[in-house]
């Protein structure tokens, strides 16, 4: 590699790639980056759900798009709430050894007020502030305890940032970069187009959630416009094949029947199960015959509908409390293209980087706690085989090579 190296780094889920992914990652090039890594969630999200595209389709979609580089985030932190999902994210980016900034997307499009107020929640006075706001309030919803206790010490304009998923987003990255001392630069690009929930007919700069609507409704129905050209055929081609769109629903049966066979102490080993959650969901369990309505049987004021959806999707695939008291221990390649493989050799060249798995003979030589992640992982994406609209067989996590694309932004 010779010439010029600016490397920076994008966490994503792009479910699926649209218009407004594309023009973050062409804003990050703006910006002076020369070469583009987007760590991204698998097959499941944290929507705590089934993602509507496989992890190959969409790898191939951001190398067609403007990425160089697509590194799978783990399991376990993909289908996370956001302080883990973020900081899972970050530190691998950090422990890339050589991410000179992070760019992401939000409401605010400024940098400064996101870290200030990510340092407000990482400071030594806010937990009392934040324990003081939970007690006053019984079964109050955490998100909104925090929000109020940002505004008991900062104000209420620092405390709204908080109202927008992804200045939320965009917090935790800060959190994470300011705890790892990394010399990673946070950088906030204005969030253009749909709002991050919105519902109702896609605009050109569309939501992720409008265009998985439009699946939903309309399963062969074309990404175009709202995705650049590249992935909209990628997409089509997926739909044509029968793997897109994939659907928890399909798989309701199996999650259920699964459930039935957990008792209370199995479910209270789940991530975020908390204050005697564990006998709520026993009781849903065994009253419901349909996902819908165990979400809204177990779903009160203190606990959100995506926390008890990612609790249920982290029974059926076997994911503990404790798989992330450790940080992700490798980066696991999807996809790359030229510029792609610079990025892998400087990494190899950098003291202190994660080891790199890009393909599975390397598993024997990695800790026993990354041989389980990437078992769980491989279980995980057998099942969302059968997810898909014409069922998959299993294995393809063993059979899948990294996806090699040609770059146009050479």
């Amino acid at each position: 590699m010779s010439g010029k190296f600016f490397l920076s780094g994008i966490i994503c889920e792009f479910n699926p790639f649209h218009n407004g992914h594309a023009l973050l990652l062409r804003k990050a090039r703006e910006q002076g980056s020369t070469h583009l890594a987007v760590v991204m969630s698998g097959n499941f999200v944290q929507r705590g759900t089934a993602a509507c595209l496989d992890k190959w389709a969409r790898t191939r979609a951001a190398l067609a798009c403007g990425a160089d580089l697509v590194i799978e985030l783990p399991l376990p932190w993909a289908a996370a709430r956001a302080e883990t999902f973020a900081f899972g994210g970050v530190y691998l980016l950090h422990r890339m050894g050589c991410v000179r900034q992070l760019v992401f997307g939000s409401e605010c499009g400024q940098t400064g007020p996101l870290q200030q107020l990510a340092a407000v929640l990482r400071s030594d006075v806010f937990p009392a502030v934040l324990r003081d706001q939970l007690r006053r309030s019984p079964g109050i919803p955490f998100p909104l305890a925090r929000k109020q206790a940002v505004a008991q010490l900062c104000g209420e304009t620092q405390a709204a940032l908080l109202d927008s998923p992804n200045n939320i987003l965009g917090v935790e990255y800060c959190k994470a970069l300011q705890s790892l001392q990394s010399p990673i630069l946070p950088q906030a690009i204005l969030r253009e187009g749909a709002p991050h929930h919105a519902d109702g007919t896609p605009s050109l700069l569309p939501s992720s959630s409008q265009l998985r609507e439009l699946l939903e409704r309309s399963p062969q129905a074309s990404l175009e416009p709202y995705c650049p050209a590249e992935a909209a055929r990628v997409f089509s081609d997926e739909i044509r094949q029968g793997r897109a769109p994939a659907r928890i629903k399909s798989l309701e049966p199996a999650i259920l029947a699964h459930l039935r066979r957990m008792d209370p102490a199995a479910f209270a080993s789940l991530p975020d199960c908390t204050e005697g959650l564990e006998h709520r969901i026993t009781d849903a369990v065994r009253q419901t015959a349909s996902l819908e309505d165990l979400y809204a049987r177990i779903k009160s004021k203190r606990y959100s509908h995506a926390r008890i959806r990612r609790l249920i999707l982290a029974a059926f695939l076997g994911i503990r409390a404790g798989d992330t008291i450790l940080p992700p221990p490798y980066l696991r390649i999807l996809g790359m293209n030229e510029k792609g493989r610079d990025i892998l050799k400087t990494i190899a060249a950098t003291p202190g980087s994660l080891p790199v798995v890009t393909k599975y003979a390397q598993i024997p030589s990695l800790s026993p706690a990354a041989q389980r992640l990437l078992a769980l992982e491989a279980q995980a994406d057998d099942l969302y085989a059968l997810a898909c609209p014409c069922p998959q067989p299993a294995g393809r996590e063993w059979r899948q090579g990294i996806i090699f694309e040609s770059s146009a932004y050479l």
